[in-house]
């Protein structure tokens, strides 16, 4: 379904919260702003710009492409950009950015959406006010975070951001916040976030010339991962393949015998060490993991910051993932990536889960996703717990491995020859 064309008769219903925010916040803030609104603005002049980007790993990761052609579109502009806590260690050493801002919306409690709104309007006063000619907010799904909340207190004349009517959550979680801002972008249709991101930027006059992803590593980081290699007695071109068990929903996570059973199946057929990743909350997967997997496993979960983690990935041939932060910190530092997906094949296409829009970018890759979905889902699985992941076998796995290696190898082969041939 498309919701550009969306009227308010057949829009989605709205939680009371958010129907509070619409009908009595939103009226009362949005008059204000027609004074000064622009509806457009050249990035090569522009001055000052907010990019508001409050959500999780995978998705900073996938704005890399977007910080670094709007610095090529904008040379010039002084660029902030707010993050929450959790990725502000990814991006501190990004070059395209003069600050780097931490909001957590979270720490305004949890009365309310209005008492956080307030918070809101506190840390742009504080830390915004009257500093930007732009704020853009490039992320299409819906607005969970107050992000279009800081870019109208910024203050800053043209502000923009995908509509509300783009897809079903922002429907029915943002009902009027376009009218905080002065240029609501049209976008529906499924597409990769990192398209999204970058066809964002065209629509403000800009061109795009490298899609890539990126990494702001520093040396530093790369020789803590050199150093916490060598002391687990890894070899200088060891085969290392890097697993992440874990995953922001428990739907999205492959069960853990499966990984145990995955990792003796590689080892007896590749003879890899697996190196393990993810945060603290897994823990407990990879105690277990290294315990099954004794003299295999090099467990690191919960032990490394987010750039280690992309350091230490720098040295893995390939990633079996689920869909996950790791997935996209693995693409980004140029490993393979095997995805582990809870999404049925032929289900919504625009789901949050789809890999349509999150497909590791820009790696050799092997999406697996359920086929088809269990029980009681259709478009998409619906369970709080794994369910239509547990679809997927550790044959399916292995033999996606094999042959994502041997495409990796074959490359790694051509490139050798290419280069000594030169």
């Amino acid at each position: 379904m498309r919701f550009m064309n969306a009227t308010p008769a057949h829009r989605p219903p709205m939680s009371l919260t958010a129907r509070a925010v619409s009908t009595l916040v939103i009226p009362l803030l949005a008059p204000g702003t027609r004074r000064r609104a622009l509806t457009d603005i050249t990035l090569a002049l522009v001055k000052s710009i907010l990019i508001v980007r409050l959500d999780g790993i995978g998705d900073m990761v996938l704005t890399s492409p977007f910080l670094r052609e709007l610095r090529r579109n904008a040379p010039g502009a002084l660029i902030t950009l707010i993050v929450k806590p959790e990725t502000r260690n990814l991006v501190e050493f990004c070059p395209y950015v003069n600050e780097v801002l931490v909001f957590d919306w979270r720490d305004f409690g949890p009365l309310s959406e209005l008492w956080r709104l307030a918070g809101t309007a506190v840390f742009a006063r504080k830390h915004l006010r009257v500093r930007f000619d732009l704020a853009v907010l490039p992320r299409w799904g819906a607005d969970f975070y107050q992000e279009t909340f800081l870019a109208y207190f910024s203050g800053a004349p043209c502000r923009v951001a995908y509509s509300e009517f783009s897809n079903e959550p922002k429907a029915r979680l943002n009902r009027g916040y376009d009218r905080l801002l002065t240029r609501p972008l049209e976008g529906a249709g499924p597409k990769h976030q990192v398209e999204w991101n970058l066809d964002f930027l065209l629509s403000l006059g800009g061109n795009i010339v490298d899609k890539r992803l990126e990494l702001w590593l520093t040396e530093d980081d790369r020789c803590f991962a050199r150093q916490a290699l060598a002391a687990r007695a890894v070899r200088e071109g060891e085969v290392l393949i890097a697993f992440a068990p874990g995953a922001g929903a428990k739907k999205r996570c492959w069960p853990v015998e499966r990984w145990i059973e995955l990792g003796r199946r590689l080892h007896c057929e590749f003879g890899p060490r697996i190196v393990l990743l993810g945060g603290k909350a897994e823990g407990d997967f990879g105690a277990r993991i290294e315990r099954e997997l004794s003299g295999i496993a090099i467990n690191l979960m919960g032990q490394l910051t987010l750039r280690q983690t992309g350091a230490i990935l720098e040295n893995c041939s390939l990633t079996v993932s689920n869909d996950s932060g790791p997935m996209h910190l693995a693409a980004a530092a140029g490993s393979g990536v095997v995805e582990i997906s809870c999404h049925p094949r032929g289900g919504d296409p625009d789901h949050a889960n789809s890999p349509v829009h999150f497909h590791p970018w820009g790696v050799p890759r092997d999406v697996l996703q359920p086929e088809p979905a269990a029980p009681s889902c259709s478009g998409s699985c619906t369970f709080c717990v794994p369910h239509c992941i547990l679809g997927i076998e550790v044959a399916t796995v292995q033999q996606a491995v094999r042959k994502l290696l041997a495409r990796i190898c074959a490359g790694n082969l051509e490139r050798g020859t290419a280069a000594h041939a030169d």
